[in-house]
């Protein structure tokens, strides 16, 4: 099928680059497609396309990747020189975005949601020096 691909649309596949990643497949079977394809496999759980395959959903570290970039966000700005407004506005845009992939595929934590209200409210009220303190 991938040499077909290659045939009619003229690119070549990168197999030294790729990796064979699937779910609900036994072990050995992995293993012969990728000797097959002379590439090698990923292990459960890994990311595609930034989404994150086989891992938990109902529990709180599958969430952290989110925390961690919210947390590292909040950290680099500094919300006491912004005013309200354009606090305000980096949270609408940003802040309520960034988990917004992640709620379109998988059901959220009533705690991931709890924490991300309190990073909201906190930098929208106080700015950056007690989010820090918060952060940390």
């Amino acid at each position: 099928m991938l040499r077909s691909f290659e045939m009619v649309s003229v690119l070549r596949v990168n197999f030294h680059k790729s990796t064979v990643g699937v779910v609900s497949i036994s072990e050995l079977d992995l293993c012969v497609f990728s000797k097959c394809l002379n590439n090698r496999y990923m292990g459960l759980p890994f990311k595609y396309l930034g989404m994150p395959i086989g891992g938990n959903p109902r529990r709180s570290m599958f969430w952290n990747p989110v925390v961690d970039k919210i947390r590292s966000r909040l950290l680099r700005w500094k919300g006491i020189l912004l005013s309200m407004a354009s606090r305000l506005c980096l949270i609408k845009s940003v802040i309520s975005a960034l988990p917004l992939s992640y709620f379109s595929f998988f059901k959220h934590l009533s705690v991931f949601v709890t924490r991300l209200d309190v990073f909201r409210h906190s930098f929208f009220g106080a700015g950056a020096m007690r989010v820090g303190r918060l952060l940390r």
